[in-house]
């Protein structure tokens, strides 16, 4: 992934403001800020699912191990 320095911020920075003009800048940074925060809450929200889901398969593969040790240890009583 390309590493984006400070004089490239800047470059940006100022061909922003050199297009929109000095009285648009600010309003696009407060949309653009918002349209982030936006993603991340739903990233963050879709992480929260998907850890949630793991969790839950996790739990039934624990219990489905402890029946399957159950199962064994009561065969095992019953052949000695």
């Amino acid at each position: 992934m390309p590493q984006i320095g400070w004089l490239e911020i800047l470059a940006i920075v100022i061909i922003a403001i050199l297009v929109l003009g000095p009285k648009e800048f600010p309003i696009a940074l407060k949309k653009i800020g918002s349209y982030f925060g936006k993603l991340k809450n739903t990233l963050s929200s879709f992480q929260r699912e998907v850890n949630s889901v793991t969790e839950s398969v996790d739990i039934e593969k624990d219990i489905t191990k402890e029946n399957i040790t159950k199962e064994n240890k009561d065969k095992e009583k019953e052949n000695e």
